[in-house]
């Protein structure tokens, strides 16, 4: 995997009621809970994920309806506008746990121009929580005081064309829903910045539809929606005793985190002697880094859970 992986105590395991009570006494924004620290083990046909205070959260269907009834409307307005000017700005850039997405990593180690590789031992820590059967990958925030995010100057973001989902989702938290047995991926949005947050207070107006245009993030949660539906899929364990850090998660981890390197198991392995990939998708993926993650999270889904997959088959 290139990364050690580590386990972080921070993070709360939890009871359906805990869970409700966290989040009517403090917010949405302070609740770090994950689904898999609650002890259900199937996955239900209708939950819903979502991406608060920069992390991705799964919650049951009976959690679903006090949190739905605070979701922005299609076409509600709310207030924001960040700039030099405000006393707090940059503030939310600091003591994060920041998770990042695939497609966060492969934009952030171009911005770099470093490898995969190289960007995850760098900039990431690699968490499997507790009763979770997929690690999660957390920017490391920078070693001073406030623990700021490593790529923050004084003037403000360095990597800011290239910056996370989180980021250019914030003030909003987005939550992807999953309904009926197919899975499918809908985006839901949450205005919910932290108390600190003057940026609140601007008359600016915006929708979600039109922050995700301004701020350039309608890809990034596209690419965002495609993992979380992989990453669902590991709400149960399918690693029998070798545990996600085996070798078969390391390959599986490799496919969606280190694009790299899985080019390199595709194109200098075995690997097309034993897969009979579609001549277009070979082709595509060949040069296109968006097509090779895509095809990533296809592999996974097939030599992780046995799912076919129409762009390969097995020879």
């Amino acid at each position: 995997m290139g990364v050690k992986i580590a386990r972080r105590k921070s993070l709360l395991r939890a009871s359906y009621c805990q869970l409700l009570y966290w989040i009517e006494a403090y917010g949405y924004k302070h609740v770090k809970i994950h689904a898999s620290a609650l002890k259900e083990s199937p996955l239900p046909f209708e939950f819903v994920t979502f991406k608060l205070w920069c992390t991705m959260k799964y919650f049951e269907a009976e959690a679903q309806e006090g949190i739905l009834d605070k979701k922005l409307q299609d076409g509600e307005i709310f207030l924001f506008r960040c700039h030099e000017g405000l006393e707090c700005f940059t503030r939310c850039c600091r003591n994060l746990n920041m998770f990042l997405y695939p497609y966060d990593v492969l934009r952030l180690k171009n911005r770099l121009n470093i490898s995969s590789e190289q960007f995850l031992d760098q900039y990431v820590d690699v968490v499997l929580r507790e009763s979770n059967f997929f690690p999660d990958v957390l920017l490391r925030m920078a070693n001073n005081e406030e623990k700021t995010c490593p790529f923050l100057n004084e003037s403000g973001c360095t990597v800011y064309p290239d910056r996370p989902d989180t980021c250019r989702t914030f003030p909003l938290e987005q939550g992807i829903l999953f309904q009926g047995s197919a899975g499918k991926a809908t985006d839901v949005y949450f205005f919910k910045p932290p108390d600190f947050c003057l940026g609140q207070y601007e008359l600016q107006e915006w929708t979600s539809e039109s922050w995700a245009q301004d701020q350039e993030a309608v890809f990034y949660h596209k690419m965002t929606a495609k993992w979380a539906e992989v990453k669902a899929l590991f709400h149960s364990d399918p690693w029998d005793r070798e545990g996600p850090y085996g070798p078969k998660g390391k390959m599986a981890f490799m496919a969606t985190y280190n694009l790299d390197n899985f080019c390199n198991f595709v194109f200098q392995s075995t690997f097309l002697k034993r897969y009979k990939v579609k001549s277009e998708v070979l082709k595509k993926i060949k040069t296109d880094e968006v097509a090779l993650m895509k095809f990533g999270f296809a592999w996974v889904r097939f030599f992780v859970w046995g799912i076919k997959q129409p762009s390969f088959r097995l020879r």
